[in-house]
């Protein structure tokens, strides 16, 4: 499992820090998405430097992945990434979902070995300090 683990690391890593990247210097083209919805909110987030946000977590994410530093707060940040990458795609691209169900996937397999990392934030009482 640790194997396993690893390579998802690299994997995911290397997908975040590419595509973050590309947000970025825009050297793997796409053709615009045809829903006008997404077109809209492609125009608001650009137009409005959110995306610049959005990619600079990517990069980051990706190269802490990469470097194998950080970890759980690599995890921690790309899992909100995720989440919005997923909601884009069940909402208005759904055809497109593949990619970032195999991000998703990865994800999983680099959070499980880093688990025990995360224990304190499923306890349903938080420890403090006194």
């Amino acid at each position: 499992m640790k194997t396993t683990s690893i390579v998802a690391r690299y994997l995911l890593g290397l997908m975040f820090t590419v595509f973050g990247l590309n947000g970025f210097l825009n050297f793997i083209h796409q053709p615009p998405p045809t829903n006008p919805l997404a077109l809209q909110f492609f125009g608001a987030i650009v137009a409005s430097h959110f995306a610049a946000f959005f990619f600079a977590g990517q990069v980051f994410g990706g190269l802490l992945l990469l470097f194998g530093r950080f970890v759980p707060l690599a995890l921690t940040l790309l899992a909100a990434e995720l989440y919005n990458i997923l909601a884009f795609h069940l909402t208005m691209s759904p055809g497109t979902i593949a990619p970032a169900l195999v991000a998703c996937v990865l994800w999983i397999l680099v959070f499980l070995q880093y688990r025990e990392s995360f224990k304190g934030i499923f306890s349903a009482k938080a420890a403090t300090q006194a």
